[in-house]
């Protein structure tokens, strides 16, 4: 009789596990995979920035990009006044230019 009960227990080990690895599933797919394509977006965004692209950064400021290498982006905010920012700093594209780099 000592047999039965233990086999019966020693078989329900893994399912003591079960909602330990149904929670680690449902956070990979509902935080961490969202969070890479994110990043994967922005990174192609940022990688495709060019000289003529109008862009907002992530303070606010709007411009046109005058100058671009591959960690520093020049801004022309009006006729008189260029500003330099990180790659980084840009937050969105408004409008694309046509000229070919």
């Amino acid at each position: 009789m000592m047999n039965l009960a233990t086999a019966g227990s020693a078989g329900g080990g893994w399912i003591t596990f079960a909602p330990l690895i149904v929670m680690v599933v449902l956070f990979y797919f509902l935080l961490i995979r969202p969070q890479q394509k994110r990043t994967k977006t922005r990174n192609m965004m940022l990688g495709n920035l060019k000289k003529g692209d109008k862009v907002v950064t992530i303070g606010g400021l709007h411009g046109t990009i005058m100058e671009i290498t591959d960690d520093v982006v020049v801004l022309r905010v009006n006729d008189a006044s260029k500003m330099t920012f990180d790659r980084s700093a840009v937050n969105t594209i408004v409008s694309t230019s046509t000229e070919t780099v």
